[in-house]
């Protein structure tokens, strides 16, 4: 029974969708863009998709290590962007700089480093 019980859990586990296993800020610009798409679609019924959360997060998980890279990089006096203290993201520029990747260098770029992306070039330091 207890051999049962770990292969059930070992099949389940395999079940889950990598996206799920994947931290904050981990996903891809491919799927962060269909995901986006898909609720641009959906209209008003976008506010009751779980997804809608989902892309939240992975924004603000990449705000958050942007700023905490840019913490350090400030420190060492090289900073890579230099945003006003109030910079936030706007969900729309956001969606039309991470479209500007190649379609082949989507899967490979998470959302982290679109984000560092977007802030490098939207605040370049001067």
């Amino acid at each position: 029974m207890k051999r049962l019980m770990m292969a059930l859990a070992l099949v389940l586990g395999l079940c889950v969708p990598s996206a799920l296993l994947a931290a904050p800020g981990d996903m891809s610009v491919t799927v962060f863009l269909a995901k986006a798409d898909a609720l641009r679609a959906m209209g008003p019924l976008a506010l009751f998709s779980s997804d809608l959360e989902l892309l939240k997060a992975e924004g603000k998980a990449g705000g958050e290590a942007y700023r905490a890279r840019l913490k350090q990089e400030r420190a060492a006096g090289r900073p890579s962007s230099c945003p006003p203290e109030s910079a936030k993201i706007n969900s729309d520029e956001l969606l039309v700089f991470l479209r500007t990747y190649p379609a082949a260098a989507r899967p490979r770029v998470t959302i982290r480093h679109g984000v560092a992306d977007y802030f490098i070039k939207k605040y370049p330091c001067r």
